[in-house]
């Protein structure tokens, strides 16, 4: 059954909240530049996730550990400049918030301050209490991350699905609680079994947004290049590819070539 559509005119903390309690799914997707957020916000997605993912899609990386606090705030301003109506959620990086609660709180009240974002987004439960709670106090609003862990894969070994295991999964519900009662207004569920997740879904007030988590949360979340089929590698089960622009790009540019060479491009009605 179809839930009717409440229009936001911009997407808040708050929003999300009466999305969960009124049964409207969360729409997110990543981006990390203006040319795209533009078009993703102009779409109506209701998140945009400037994400550490970053360092994988637009600079080559193995791992998201590599990408850098003012990198991350260069994304994050790019993408801000061109969004009106999303909320904005910018990844605390690797090393930025994980050992040190005050560094944890300079490296958020950056982001907000340079970039202009609108929540940070940090990985882990109550390992990084001190951290959160920190940020919270300050007046920032701040998403979970549960799951697989992206900055944790040299401790994981793996990308593989996480809390199959009994004991792991009633460590992620009770992560999950945790989060919500430290004052987190969303958590993402990465990579999970479905039945899980649901149930973490249904045991919290706060909105989860998943990734390769099933379509029993409250959303959902993924990278936009992956979409739009601009990386080809990456082929997880729970990736649903809309479009090939890797295809029609490079068919594009292929012509374009082609025109040059030829010398059919510019024409006489290109140039002046």
């Amino acid at each position: 059954m179809s839930v009717a559509k409440k229009e936001y005119k911009r997407v808040t903390v708050k929003s999300l909240v009466d999305m969960k309690k009124h049964g409207e799914k969360i729409s997110m997707l990543t981006a990390y530049d203006y040319s795209m957020a533009k078009i993703v916000d102009a779409a109506q997605v209701d998140v945009i996730l400037v994400g550490d993912s970053a360092s994988n899609v637009m600079a080559g990386h193995e791992t998201t550990l590599p990408i850098t606090l003012d990198q991350m705030i260069y994304h994050a301003s790019s993408v801000i400049r061109a969004v009106k109506r999303a909320l904005v959620v910018v990844d605390l990086p690797f090393g930025s918030y994980q050992s040190d609660p005050k560094e944890a709180l300079r490296s958020a009240i950056r982001i907000m301050k340079e970039s202009g974002g609108h929540a940070v987004k940090l990985e882990g439960g109550s390992e990084i209490k001190e951290s959160i709670k920190r940020i919270l106090n300050a007046g920032i609003p701040v998403m979970g991350h549960l799951g697989l862990t992206p900055q944790s894969i040299y401790k994981f070994g793996t990308y593989t699905v996480r809390a199959r295991e009994e004991e792991e999964a009633e460590k992620l519900i009770e992560d999950a609680k945790f989060l919500e009662k430290a004052g987190c207004f969303s958590i993402v569920l990465e990579k999970i079994p479905a039945d899980l997740a649901k149930k973490v879904a249904e045991s919290v007030s706060i909105p989860i947004i998943g990734i390769g988590a099933g379509n029993g949360v409250d959303g959902q979340v993924l990278v936009v290049h992956d979409l739009l089929g601009i990386t080809q590698e990456f082929n997880p089960r729970f990736l649903r590819r809309y479009l090939n622009l890797y295809e029609e790009m490079g068919n594009a540019i292929s012509q374009y070539v082609e025109d040059v060479k030829s010398k059919d491009f510019p024409n006489d009605e290109e140039q002046y």
